[in-house]
């Protein structure tokens, strides 16, 4: 929409031929956006809505802008017309009728009924009082009101039009996906009021019903205008609200996807679990038997007490195979990942009992070992049957071979024999624990 001329002195025939061409262009241009704006779907879609809030507030004054519109179009319409006639009665047109159009074109020529300016909010030209029965304007002054009205109506139905545009195909979509995620959630036992992701999904619903009809009824509340932006319809919907609901949505989607998985690999890995607390009672068995044999052959030494199977694990195992049978996947996923971790933990304390129990065993394999790699060493050298190698080799022995064994005092033992060996050699002695790890694999090695 364009703007008029100031106001001057008395136009002559020239002046005033390009001053009406210049209003019929300008008054082409208001009428075909004034069109635009009656045909705006906005408009239209504002028109027959059931308006709440913010929107039913800026509507009531858009409408009265809009009325008021119409009614300055055809006021300047009406003195354009009068122009053109006074205009056209002569070629040459007189003195009086160069005033009379000098005043229509450039005076304040337009009356308008005050009660239409107050019902718009409008400001009276000049400073007046909007509670005036009437106002006089210029054309160049209504030409610019008709511009401030057209802009503020044209952005608030722009904006109206942008959210319902983005926001309610939007959350009808979302909608569509809740509904997905609600019956395959219901389908693996997800549930309000039992699993968390159920009350989110109860939540989600609540919020998305919610959401959609406050956008239908107030979509400006959803609206942010852009900084620094004059323009009509400067600004973007507002979607924090659904952009929240899709972010949790999608949190709940990832939770079905688990337990779906655990559905899917549950008889999987409740076997490797049996298969697991399995070994670990078949180890822990083998350390009782083996603790029984230490006992027996091993004195002087304390052997750890070995705990019985883990009960408690066995009956989460029953509980998992019970919610895996009634296809309560929900309660079966944390099940199953903590008897995982517990099942691992058990095995690993089944082997460290066995290994901590048979210690004194390996202690006597190791020292046996010794003795015999000494004593092949002697023979090697031709002092197999020195009577000292042989008495201290046979007093060894005996300890070594016999139940049940004094490792302190065979170790002894065995030490007196290596150190005897190494006098009849011409070697030092290298004592257990400080001749590094040669002692362990035996003389010569």
């Amino acid at each position: 929409m364009a703007d008029t001329d100031p106001t001057g002195p008395v136009l002559d025939r020239d002046e005033v031929d390009r001053a009406l061409a210049r209003l019929g262009a300008e008054h082409e241009a208001i009428e075909t956006s004034l069109l635009a704006l009656q045909d705006h779907a906005g408009r239209r879609l504002l028109e027959g809505a059931q308006l709440t809030g913010l929107t039913a507030e800026r509507w009531k004054v858009t409408e009265a802008s809009i009325t008021l519109l119409w009614t300055c179009f055809d006021a300047y319409t009406d003195a354009l017309r009068t122009a053109r006639d006074i205009r056209s009665r002569r070629r040459w047109s007189s003195r009086e009728d160069l005033v009379e159009l000098t005043e229509l074109l450039r005076g304040e020529s337009v009356t308008l009924p005050g009660g239409a300016t107050a019902a718009a909010g409008a400001t009276a030209p000049h400073g007046g009082r909007p509670g005036r029965l009437s106002e006089r304007y210029s054309l160049a002054t209504l030409v610019d009101r008709m511009n401030e009205l057209y802009a503020t109506s044209l952005d608030m139905v722009v904006a109206a039009d942008a959210v319902w545009s983005a926001l309610p195909a939007r959350i009808d979509l979302l909608a569509a996906e809740l509904q997905r995620t609600s019956r395959l959630a219901h389908s693996v036992g997800v549930r309000p009021g039992e699993h968390p992701a159920g009350d989110d999904l109860e939540r989600i619903t609540r919020t998305l019903t919610k959401l959609r009809e406050q956008v239908v009824s107030d979509p400006l509340a959803f609206w942010k205008p852009a900084e620094g932006s004059s323009a009509p319809g400067g600004g973007r919907p507002d979607t924090t609200v659904y952009d929240r609901e899709a972010r949790a949505l999608e949190d709940v989607r990832r939770e079905i996807d688990a337990v779906l998985t655990v559905r899917q690999d549950a008889e999987k890995r409740i076997v490797r679990l049996r298969d697991v607390l399995s070994r670990a009672d078949r180890t822990l068995a083998e350390a009782r038997t083996a603790r029984g044999e230490v006992l027996a052959k091993i004195a002087a030494t304390e052997v750890p007490v070995v705990s019985g199977p883990p009960t408690a694990l066995q009956e989460q195992l029953s509980t998992a195979a019970e919610y895996r049978r009634h296809a309560q996947w929900h309660r079966l996923s944390p099940l199953l990942e903590s008897l995982e971790q517990k099942a691992e933990d058990e095995l690993l304390r089944a082997r460290q009992s066995l290994t901590a129990v048979t210690a004194p065993l390996a202690v006597r394999a190791e020292l046996r070992g010794r003795l015999d790699a000494y004593k092949a060493k002697v023979a090697r050298h031709g002092l197999a049957e020195d009577p000292l190698l042989v008495e201290r080799y046979e007093k060894a022995r005996r300890m070594l071979w016999s139940a049940p064994c004094d490792l302190r005092a065979a170790e002894q033992a065995v030490l007196r024999y290596q150190q005897a060996a190494s006098e009849q050699l011409g070697t030092a002695p290298r004592v257990p624990g400080q001749g590094g790890s040669d002692d362990r694999r035996g003389p010569g090695a």
